[in-house]
Formats: structure tokens, sequence, C-alpha cells
């Protein structure tokens, strides 16, 4: 029986199947793992000395680098500033506005026509100086009427009065009845009420000529003028013929936080007390006027959690402006002999304060309090005064760290900025945190 060469065509001599793999493949996959192995190694290779450059510690050149100063490494060069005992004022900061004690809105009381307009734009008027003039002979007139009524009833009634003596004498004698001398008396009181009546009359009109002629109710300064001679006016129309603001002196309107009252309200009660209120311009920097706290408002505004204080200034210079916009700093209180220093010399690491105290060569980080912060100084507790405290090179200092003073020798001019390294000579010069310059000398060889 014949082998089927349908079913195993490609049966061997040896009676077995070949490989059905092609010897190239391998090859191929040889290769490919191979490539992938050396990139693998590459970036291996690259993560590495990059990793190593990132974590390896900058050695500066010139020896003015970044490197904190530690215990035993090379000085760090600083200035500094001494704590002083003094007094440092507790202020309370606020917005204000600047608000005259009167303003004066002069309205016609009568109707008529400007006739003369006496005073002149910013003009500063005293009171009772003439300001606008209106035609008063209307109001004369019928002045001059009132008058000759009066007249006329004065003499009616002193007829009547002379009319009941002679009543009242007959009256004694009996030649005369009673009911005639009573009705006599009740004529003359007709008589004395149209007389009344005519004198509320002329006064009256004395007023309305005494209208056409305006004064200034107040002491102060005049604005623009808002009327013309020959204009016409309306009496209790509205119409505003003149602003008078009274400027000398003159008052600043603040608001105060309510959690603030606490520090106020007392000093404001005791007797005598006065407490000095300052007003600065919009920038803050430029003082305009001090003067004294008069009242605190009555209520807080609910909306603001605020209270309205108000402040009164003399203003003999007119430095303050009415509806000016001012900061205004109250002075609550004054703490007498406290430890001050700048505010420079102050470091933060988180809600922690701190200082660097210069002692023996080194700087010893002091934990410290700050109290009351005014401008640039501190009261601080937690250092006495006439400790040496360092003002610059904050970022190179550590506890303990040795230090030398900017100026004072070798090694000054390794307080940063620009300036000799340590591999060469020459001057170094940079400024501090708080802004203030440090000079040094050559630097070591």
């Amino acid at each position: 029986m014949q082998p089927d060469p349908d079913v195993h065509p490609n049966l061997g001599s040896d009676h077995q199947l070949p490989s059905s793999t092609d010897p190239k493949k391998p090859r191929h996959k040889g290769v490919r793992a191979l490539v992938w192995i050396v990139l693998l190694l590459f970036f291996a290779a690259g993560f590495f000395l990059v990793l190593h450059h990132t974590q390896a510690p900058a050695t500066p050149a010139g020896g003015g680098g970044r490197r904190g100063g530690g215990a035993g490494g090379a000085p760090v060069s600083v200035t500094t500033d001494t704590a002083k005992k003094g007094n440092i004022g507790v202020y309370v900061d606020a917005i204000g506005t600047v608000v005259p004690v009167y303003t004066s809105n002069i309205t016609s009381q009568v109707s008529g026509v400007v006739t003369a307009v006496h005073y002149t734009e910013g003009q500063t008027v005293r009171k009772g100086d003439p300001l606008i003039d209106i035609d008063p002979r209307p109001y004369q007139a019928t002045l001059l009427q009132a008058q000759g009524i009066l007249q006329r009833d004065q003499g009616l009634l002193a007829q009547a009065q002379m009319d009941l003596a002679r009543y009242q004498a007959a009256w004694a004698r009996n030649a005369i009845q009673k009911q005639t001398v009573d009705d006599e008396e009740k004529l003359v009181e007709q008589d004395q009420g149209t007389v009344k009546n005519d004198q509320g009359t002329v006064q009256y009109d004395q007023i309305q000529v005494e209208f056409c002629h305006i004064v200034a109710p107040i002491t102060g300064r005049v604005g623009l003028r808002l009327v013309d001679p020959g204009n016409v006016v309306q009496g209790n129309g509205g119409t505003v013929l003149a602003v008078i603001a009274q400027i000398q002196p003159i008052t600043v309107v603040f608001t105060v936080a309510e959690d603030s009252l606490g520090e106020i309200l007392p000093r404001l009660r005791k007797r005598g007390a006065k407490l000095t209120v300052d007003a600065f311009d919009r920038s803050g920097v430029n003082k305009i006027g001090s003067g004294t706290l008069l009242t605190l408002d009555n209520l807080i505004d609910t909306t603001t959690g605020t209270v309205k204080a108000r402040a009164a200034f003399a203003n003999k210079g007119a430095s303050l402006f009415p509806n000016q916009f001012v900061n205004a700093r109250l002075l609550v209180n004054t703490l007498v002999g406290a430890t001050l220093i700048p505010t420079a010399a102050v470091q933060h690491n988180g809600q922690a304060a701190y200082v660097y105290v210069l002692a023996g060569g080194k700087a010893h980080l002091t934990p410290i309090t700050v109290g009351v912060i005014d401008g640039l100084t501190a009261q601080v507790n937690g250092i006495n005064p006439g400790d040496t405290l360092a003002s610059s090179s904050f970022d190179k200092l550590q506890d303990n760290a040795p230090v030398t003073v900017a100026g004072s020798g070798a090694g000054a001019g390794a307080g940063g900025g620009k300036g000799g390294g340590s591999g060469g000579k020459g001057k170094g010069k940079g400024k501090g945190q708080n802004g203030s310059t440090a000079s040094g000398g050559s630097s070591a060889p």
C-alpha cells in the first residue's frame, strides 16, 4: 500500500516533518530587543545625570552664592540694627471724608428781580456780610400800607379808651347806666385786637423787605456764583443762589470697626481725655492736619459692622477741603518703654516670628512676639533693648552661623549683590532686605 502524497506532502526521508518556522524571524526579534535595551539604558543614564546635577550643591565661583553659612562655614556679611527702648502709639486707621461744620444753601424767601450780587466766587465771607439784593420796592409799598392801617386803628383805639374813661367817671356819679360802661370796655378790647393784628402785618412786611437783602448766615467760604443781576427768582422756589461752607474749624467723619470700640470708648469716657486724630492724604504719606476726636455715632451700621466718628480740626492753613478724601489715624493709646526694632529685621516662618540676634560673632535665631506696628517700627517682646540684630542676608543665615558686620573689616564684601568673590580682590556693595546699603572692603585672597 503506497502512502498518499497528499496527506504528508513534506515528509522527509527520516520520516520527520520539517520545521514550519522561518529561520530569519528569531534574528529580527533579537535585533529589536537589543535596540530597546540600548534606548532604556540611554534614558536611564540621562535621568541619572539630571538627578545628580539638581541634587549636587552649587559651588559658586566667587564665594558670594546662596549657600547658607552654617557652623564652621564662611562668615556671612550682614548689616545690623539695634533694638531700642521708646514709646510707640497704638493707632486705628480708617477712611474718612472732610465735612464742614456748617453748610448753607442760600435760597430766596421772596420773589423778585436780582438787583445786585455783592460776593465774588471763592470769597471768605463773615456772618452778616451782604450777598444778594432783590428789588424791595413792591414790599416797601405793602409795608407802607400796613403802617397806615396800623396808625388809623391806633387812633380808633385811643378814642375808644378816652370814651371809656368818660363813661367810667359818669358811672361813678351814677349819671349813666352800667351797661353803657360795659359796652365801651368791650369796644376798647376790640380795638386793641385790631391794633395787634395791624402790628403783626407791619412786622411781616418788614421781614419781607429784609428778605430782599440776603446776608451770609455763617462765616465761611462761598462757592461759585449761581445767579446774576437781572435774574428773576421765586420765593421758596428751591433755587440755590449761593453755597457757603465753614472751613475753619472743620471736621472729618470716618468709620471705625466695631471691634475697635473696646479700645476707644474707655479712653473717650475719661474726663478731659482728648484722642488725637491725624489726617493724611490719599497716599497716606503726607500729613494734612491734626485734630481731636469729638464723638462717636450712637448706632453701629449692621451692614458694614462699623460706627461713624467725627473729629474736629482747626484747619488754620485751610489744608483740609470740604468733601476731601483723607486717611484718618486715631491714636488710641501710647505704649511707654517698649522694645522697638525695624520691621525689616523681623522674619516669619508661618505664624511664628523671629529675629537673628548677633552675639559672639554668631547669629542666634530668637523667637519674638510682634505687637504694635507703626510704619517701619515694630514693638516686640522676646528681646532686650540694646540687642544687635541682623537686617540683611537672611537667605544665608542659619542659627549659630558665623557672621561679620558689613564694612567692619575682612569679609565685609561678602554681603551679597555686586562684590568681590572669594577667589579675587574687589569691593562689594549690596542691599539688605531692609533696603539699607552695605559696602565691603577687599575680600580675602
